[in-house]
């Protein structure tokens, strides 16, 4: 055997595993390096929805929504190639409907981690719902966040701008509020035209349980900015109310929100029995606007309140 060749062999082979080292070394630190310099935001530790600490290394790649606001404000936010998973009844943008699904109210564990997900952005109602899905998930040491359930404009910035920081698009996140507030503001200033506040029954369930949005809700407040008056603003949340009781409080416009599931929503409550001395069934002024743009917490909730504007008054906000 020649010994000189064989130290010659594992020589060249030494020199060239320390080159592949070498060289694997130095890319994987010009990757950490450019991911660093993208940003001097993170590591970042935040206090979530819920009021939990939670502390992200590096802007999220991967991202898995659970619920249908959380994945609009993460896909206004300019993040479609980041989200990876979304809830069942994710819907809005298009592009949501080809995301991999991962359950609804409440989650499939193993859909989630399929996906791989650095941040997992959750609704506070989840802690209950699937309680030891989000556990295991944290046993997993992935990044969870609890956005709270909005249930005012206020609450969605708020919403709005935590998820922005979390995914270092703050920026994005300020120029979506500021435009939500100016058109929110220009409604506003229009309805001070007005003379008379018009009375205004929502409807978002149909008969036979017949559900009304009050106090401390969107529609309400939506309602009261564009200077209507809710028949229903004295109850508190979601409530039902009997035909009897609806009828006594003589709305002049009655709003549906569920057309998009039930056919003729409007023909229904135009023909039902002891509705006709109500002004809204006398003068026709029954609309429809999608359930999504007014109940769901997120940045079409805008698109919401000048729907309602222009079909409550027509003859101030359809110009």
């Amino acid at each position: 055997m020649n010994w000189k060749k064989v130290s010659l062999f594992v020589f060249m082979l030494m020199l060239l595993f320390s080159l592949v080292v070498g060289c694997g070394t130095t890319e994987d630190n010009g990757e950490q390096d450019t991911t660093e310099s993208a940003t001097d935001a993170f590591p970042l530790t935040i206090v979530d929805g819920v009021g939990e600490e939670v502390t992200i290394d590096k802007a999220p790649e991967r991202i898995v929504t659970g619920i249908a606001s959380n994945t609009e404000i993460a896909f206004a936010l300019g993040l479609d190639e980041h989200i990876v998973g979304v809830d069942n009844f994710s819907n809005y943008p298009e592009q949501a409907l080809n995301k991999e699904k991962i359950g609804d109210m409440y989650l499939s564990a193993e859909l989630i981690l399929a996906q791989e997900p650095d941040l997992i952005l959750l609704d506070e109602s989840h802690q209950n719902n699937s309680g030891e899905i989000v556990q295991l998930l944290k046993d997993a040491d992935l990044d969870v966040m609890f956005i709270q359930s909005a249930s005012t404009f206020d609450e969605v910035y708020e919403n709005i701008s935590l998820i922005a920081k979390a995914t270092d698009t703050v920026e994005t996140g300020e120029n979506i509020i500021q435009d939500m507030k100016d058109r929110h503001d220009v409604l506003k200033e229009k309805a001070k035209e007005m003379t008379q506040a018009k009375k205004v029954w929502v409807e978002v369930s149909p008969a036979p349980d017949i559900y009304t949005t009050g106090k401390g809700t969107f529609m309400d407040e939506m309602l009261t900015s564009i200077g209507a008056t809710n028949v229903a603003g004295d109850q508190e949340g979601w409530v039902m109310l009997n035909e009897e009781e609806i009828v006594t409080l003589q709305p002049e416009v009655i709003i549906t929100t569920y057309g998009y599931y039930v056919e003729n929503a409007k023909e229904q409550i135009l023909a039902r029995e002891g509705w006709s001395e109500v002004p809204a069934i006398q003068n026709e002024q029954v609309f429809d606007v999608h359930g999504d743009i007014v109940t769901r917490p997120g940045p079409r909730l805008i698109d919401g309140v000048e729907e309602l504007a222009k079909v409550i008054y027509p003859e101030i906000f359809a110009e």
